[in-house]
């Protein structure tokens, strides 16, 4: 992906960008993504970070709902730079179940 984000947005599809968390010395990227109305035409549904995976709530706004291994709430806080809850159901990020072992 190049640098700048490109959001293409319908109401039949989900919105979701992968960004890095932080910038180049540590700046809040997703605190521009905040920002943002988050109802209308440009409803991101989801960010994905090297962190985190955020869903979008757009009654509540950010959902913490998956971390990065290594990655605990407390970083997340620190490196997004806006409110955001976190889910009940708060899993690993990527890791699928490996259904043939079991």
């Amino acid at each position: 992906m190049g640098g700048a984000m490109d959001l293409v947005s319908s109401h039949k599809t989900k919105v979701i960008v992968t960004m890095e968390h932080t910038a180049k010395g540590g700046t809040h990227k997703i605190l521009d993504k905040c920002n943002l109305p988050l109802t209308g035409k440009q409803c991101v549904n989801m960010i994905i970070t090297d962190k985190c995976v955020f869903d979008i709530d757009p009654k509540k706004g950010l959902i913490l709902s998956e971390l990065a291994e290594g990655v605990t709430v407390e970083d997340v806080v620190e490196s997004t730079g806006c409110e955001f809850e976190v889910a009940a159901d708060l899993k690993p990020m990527g890791q699928i179940e490996d259904i043939e072992h079991h």
